[in-house]
């Protein structure tokens, strides 16, 4: 399999006022990623895949690859609660040419992990395009632990991981996986650890706040790969202050959403029954004024 390395941003899903997808804005969208020299992960966390159909999750994953016409890379996630409808799902999104699927953890149903290397295995099975598992225990409720990552890596289609647990040793454990499996990579989710995760050997991230940064996303990559080390700390200060002002306003997803939308409006707001307070949605547009970014 060919290694796929850099930043990835977890695009948001633009929705009109009635909610639908708008594949238009959706195209500008990834069109401004590819100018900043992000690759795109589609219909993830911050992409609202939980609350997008079947239908609207391979309209995404369509829209993405039109969009960005081979210039970058693009995943697809295609995580579901059931291993059928997990395949089901990836079938769909495979035939569009896609670089990799990624798919969350079941959720809802507490898994061991004898459960969840089985889940794993059927999906990268029944798939021809490479898979990333996706470790989310706070929103999945089920956690991939170092161990079961080391025995799925065995997997001729098991690419590597997204690593989102939040945790510096979460990251580390994976990443000790991943120097042991020459053929298993590591993919920072956190955008607090994205440079510590590339010094410690991930091969890429995929973020949500590239959404509102993404030449800051691209510069920690770029600085890291040339060998400059004040720079890349520079940018990770930057995003980690982002992250630590728009974060704390509540549900990550809903406010990086919020804050692009207050930049570029036409992304439209987060599905219901995800509301912004009046009172936090003018912290949410401060935040937005000084830190989004035009590309």
């Amino acid at each position: 399999m060919t290694r796929i390395t850099g930043p990835f941003v977890a695009i948001v899903t633009p929705f009109d006022q009635e909610e639908q997808v708008d594949a238009a804005a959706l195209r500008r969208q990834v069109k401004r990623q590819v100018a900043a020299g992000n690759g795109v992960f589609c219909a993830g966390t911050n992409g609202e895949f939980y609350a997008l159909s079947f239908e609207e999750k391979v309209l995404v994953a369509e829209t993405c690859m039109a969009a960005a016409q081979g210039r970058v890379p693009v995943l697809a996630h295609i995580g579901e609660i059931s291993t059928h409808q997990t395949i089901a799902l990836g079938r769909a999104i495979e035939r569009l040419g896609v670089a990799a699927v990624s798919a969350v953890t079941p959720s809802f149903v507490a898994c061991s992990q004898t459960e969840l290397a089985d889940h794993y295995r059927k999906v990268a099975d029944a798939l021809s395009v490479p898979l990333y598992l996706y470790n989310i225990p706070a929103r999945s409720g089920n956690r991939i632990e170092p161990e079961t990552a080391r025995a799925l890596a065995e997997h001729p289609n098991i690419l590597g991981i997204k690593d989102s647990a939040g945790s510096r040793e979460s990251l580390d454990g994976l990443l000790a996986v991943a120097r042991d499996c020459p053929d298993f990579d590591v993919l920072v989710g956190p955008d607090s650890l994205v440079l510590h995760g590339l010094r410690q050997g991930a091969t890429g991230c995929v973020s949500g706040l590239g959404n509102l940064c993404p030449l800051t996303l691209n510069r920690i990559h770029a600085a890291f790969v040339a060998g400059e080390p004040g720079e890349a700390e520079a940018r990770q200060a930057h995003l980690g202050t982002v992250r630590e002002e728009l974060y704390a306003l509540g549900f990550p997803p809903t406010m990086v959403k919020r804050a692009l939308c207050h930049a570029m409006p036409e992304v439209g707001r987060s599905r219901a029954p995800a509301l912004i307070a009046e009172s936090i949605d003018q912290n949410i547009k401060e935040v937005s004024g000084r830190y989004a970014e035009a590309v």
